[in-house]
């Protein structure tokens, strides 16, 4: 891309996405565990061959380059168009959104309301800063355009006219449910639109986000499967992960590692990886707060730590804005600390 695009790996690495958690289980190797030396080098991140997917699966990407950094700040541009996380630095990227479908259905909108191109502002002050930008399409704002665009080609063109207007090399979906039609649909679009992208040396990089706790493992599976299987790349999964309060039940932490395992186990398979670690690097974490004290300094260090030992993608947050040292520590992880 000419000008602002960052080739990167399974999606912004160059580097920036729900209910209280309550899931079973408590033998999985807790946060608490992990060794107390983060990695201190930036994640080998993967990157799928530049040419054209077929009609057939997708081809799995195999890691060809490190990234500059290891956090993406959130963008809500309806809300509030501060970063989360505080002001960005040279390197960063931000995940910017919400774009929705407007009243026909097949029209994009910022929040569902906003023309397309209303957002250029912040993504250039944004790109001012030294970093670059991914659109997320879904979203809690509205509705998803998939879900309400029954076109594949109409749904092709509302993706195109977004990241036209920005100059965009990568997007990011907001899945909420696992319906096979929307699927399929979102499938079909982002399939020609790789296609579009290759055919002129360049490639469009797919993030799929998906709720950690609101969707089961088996459905996040089958729509990776689903999309896969017709033929388009996604390169990163992004999970929204809800932190629990810090009165919940001993062993929030613990709970959290329990379904990020789960939810890896799942993505390793639908996207058809041998190796666990392709499936951990194409993986990345969005904390979701409530409260700001929801996140305290020692939890966002134990986070970093999980994420530098499994090479994760990159780390996010959403939700209410923690203290400065929470952010700190999740931008640039330090030796986890001892639980003795």
């Amino acid at each position: 891309m000419p000008g602002h695009r960052r080739e990167a790996g399974t999606v912004p690495r160059p580097l920036a996405v729900l209910a209280g958690l309550a899931l079973a289980g408590a033998t999985a190797v807790a946060v608490w565990m992990l060794p107390t030396r983060a990695v201190e080098e930036p994640a080998v991140v993967a990157s799928p061959e530049t040419a054209a997917p077929s009609a057939g699966p997708a081809p799995a990407a195999t890691p060809t380059r490190k990234a500059p950094g290891t956090f993406v700040a959130y963008v809500d541009i309806a809300r509030d168009d501060r970063p989360s996380g505080g002001p960005g630095h040279g390197g960063q990227w931000y995940l910017v959104g919400h774009v929705v479908a407007g009243p026909d259905g097949c029209t994009p909108g910022w929040a569902g309301r906003r023309a397309p191109g209303s957002a250029a502002g912040v993504i250039r002050r944004l790109r001012e800063q030294g970093g670059d930008v991914m659109a997320a399409f879904g979203g809690s704002a509205g509705r998803d355009l998939a879900a309400r665009c029954a076109d594949p080609e109409r749904l092709a063109q509302a993706y195109r006219q977004v990241l036209t207007a920005y100059d965009l090399g990568h997007a990011a979906f907001e899945i909420a449910a696992a319906d096979p039609g929307t699927t399929a649909r979102r499938a079909r679009a982002i399939r020609a639109l790789q296609r579009e992208t290759a055919a002129r040396g360049d490639r469009l990089r797919v993030t799929f986000t998906f709720p950690l706790t609101a969707l089961p493992p088996a459905q996040m599976a089958s729509v990776l499967r689903t999309t896969r299987e017709a033929g388009a790349i996604v390169d990163t999964v992004n999970l929204l992960a809800p932190i629990e309060p810090q009165s919940a039940p001993a062993g929030r932490m613990r709970r959290l590692a329990i379904a990020l395992r789960d939810a890896h186990a799942a993505i390793a398979r639908a996207q058809g990886l041998a190796d666990p670690m392709d499936a951990w690097r194409r993986l990345a974490i969005t904390a979701v707060l409530s409260s700001p004290a929801d996140l305290s300094p020692l939890d966002a260090r134990k986070l970093a730590a999980f994420a530098s030992r499994r090479d994760v993608a990159w780390l996010s947050l959403r939700g209410a804005t923690p203290r400065p040292d929470v952010t700190a520590a999740l931008r640039r992880p330090d030796p986890a600390p001892s639980t003795g």
